[in-house]
């Protein structure tokens, strides 16, 4: 220990380092415990105001186009691919 340094000057030191480790290790055992309980909890039972949602999309709707529908179709296209 350096002879100009008072035990106060390392108290000053040592006793806020202490702490922040303290709080560092209390910390990381509150974070360990949670995320066990959160391990822990059963899943969320289903809400009976809820309906069941589909698993797959709508059916596809498909309509067959005219030979005049499909070239007015094909002008539009090449109209907004121009522009």
């Amino acid at each position: 220990m350096p002879e100009h340094v008072s035990i106060l000057m390392w108290f000053g030191v040592a006793v806020p380092a202490a702490l922040i480790i303290a709080c560092a290790i209390v910390l990381a055992g509150y974070r360990y415990g949670l995320r066990l309980e959160i391990r822990r909890r059963r899943p969320a039972q289903r809400l009976a105001a809820v309906p069941p949602q589909r698993t797959s999309g709508p059916h596809r709707e498909y309509v067959e186009l005219s030979a005049a529908e499909r070239a007015a179709f094909a002008g539009l296209m090449r109209q907004l691919g121009d522009g």
